[in-house]
């Protein structure tokens, strides 16, 4: 809680944080993005009216840090990233001492300036670009029951394509809303060139994206770009869904932003690419490696050598409802070793990516060793364990696990390493002392 020095004396008081001054500011730049009427959360707090009700309750997801979703240790590794939502610890006192003060209003002319919102069912990135998809892409509709386990389905449809190659600039995952939001829980999308028929190698396939809860849409930035081949295509989802409570039919929508034609961005990426985290590139069966005993625990790692240097734009673990922990480690040519990130308070209920500054951005030699290391707990003390009495092995259900990173990567040439490189020692000494 803030202090200050009394009127007229010099001792100190507490000041009590009020809604309009202090907490609402907090609200807005870390929670209202979902907490607002078409958001994809259950009550809109962009009002005292609206939070009030709910301070005992926004004091305990607070404190624990639940709430706002951003599971990754902020005291280790790269801190600099352009959605971290997650509060300052002087932001968690703010929102703690309010509720214990009794959640006071105070003066609605300490207010900030209403924020707008995009839609919950339009286009992110639009807002971000200023211009609608130059494509979409819609699946079949697929009925999610009511009630059930997880449900899968994967259509295909079809892509004219272009005559020319082209690059991706941006591609968005949206669900049906509002009922398609709440029971698609994660997916992705693959463009596959079709064989040409003179016996040509077919063009390789591309991934447009990939959605996670809390995870939509991804943004390159500017002068980076994915390749999309020409020629005609079948575009495959994959969708995973889990019933809740309704009977939902959801129709996904691919939107994807393109450079303008005749364009060809300076990077070329392969945009987030599966690292496994279970053995499997090893050339042994898919995870193997995973066999959790009741109540007890694993871990495990995978190290992935760097054959050519590369560029790291964005880190998303994803395992189940086992999974704590996923940290991800690069080990130098040169001996030196560098936690580059550690979320180790995973949450399979969000699926989130964790996308680091451009001057961030991990950038690795060639022959960097990139270690990756997972953990689960199969104990009572797992908050999400739906049953520590099973043996839990590999599978696609949520109450099975699975182990793998997302990493959106660049791979570079050596000139462009050396660009990079040199770039950013001359900004480290720009920022010295």
């Amino acid at each position: 809680i803030a202090q200050t020095a009394a009127a007229g004396g010099g001792g100190e008081v507490d000041i009590i944080p009020t809604f309009s001054r202090d907490v609402a500011p907090i609200l807005q730049r870390s929670c209202q993005h979902c907490h607002q009427p078409t958001g994809i959360a259950p009550m809109s707090l962009l009002s005292y009216r609206e939070a009030r009700p709910w301070a005992r309750s926004i004091r305990e997801k607070v404190e624990r840090r639940l709430m706002p979703p951003w599971h990754l240790d902020t005291t280790v590794g790269i801190q600099d990233y352009k959605n971290d939502i997650s509060l300052t610890e002087a932001e968690i006192d703010t929102v703690v001492g309010w509720v214990d003060a009794g959640a006071p209003e105070g003066d609605q002319g300490d207010l900030p300036g209403p924020l707008e919102f995009p839609r919950a069912d339009a286009w992110q990135v639009e807002t971000a670009l200023g211009r609608p998809p130059d494509f979409i892409v819609r699946s079949t509709p697929y009925t999610v029951v009511a009630n059930g386990q997880d449900q899968w389905w994967e259509p295909q449809v079809e892509f004219e394509g272009f005559d020319e190659p082209r690059y991706i600039r941006a591609a968005e995952f949206k669900p049906s809303f509002p009922g398609g939001m709440k029971v698609a829980h994660h997916g992705h999308a693959t463009l596959r060139g079709k064989e040409p028929a003179d016996g040509e190698a077919r063009p390789p396939s591309v991934r447009l994206v990939g959605m996670g809860i809390g995870k939509r849409f991804d943004l390159l930035s500017e002068g980076v770009g994915k390749l999309l081949p020409p020629g005609p295509a079948t575009v495959r989802f994959n969708l995973h869904y889990f019933p809740v409570g309704e009977e939902v039919t959801d129709v996904i929508d691919v939107g994807v932003w393109l450079y303008p034609e005749g364009e060809v961005p300076s990077k070329i990426t392969v945009g987030e690419r599966q690292f496994y985290v279970d053995g499997t590139h090893r050339e042994r069966l898919r995870a193997s490696d995973i066999l959790i005993p009741p109540h007890g625990s694993l871990v495990l790692e995978d190290q992935y050598v760097m054959e050519q240097p590369a560029l790291i734009q964005s880190f998303r673990p994803h395992m189940h409802m086992r999974g704590t922990e996923m940290s991800m480690t690069a080990l130098y040519p040169d001996g030196r070793r560098e936690l580059l990130s550690s979320v180790n308070r995973y949450d399979h209920n969000w699926q989130i990516a964790y996308v680091y500054d451009d001057d961030a951005q991990p950038l690795l030699p060639q022959g960097t060793v990139l270690m990756l290391q997972a953990k689960w707990d199969n104990s009572a003390a797992n908050r999400i364990n739906p049953d520590p009495d099973q043996w839990v092995v590999f599978g696609a259900r949520g109450v099975d696990e699975m182990s793998h990173a997302w990493i959106g990567i660049t791979y570079l040439n050596d000139a462009e390493y050396e660009e990079f490189a040199v770039t950013r020692a001359v900004a480290d000494t720009e920022t010295s002392p």
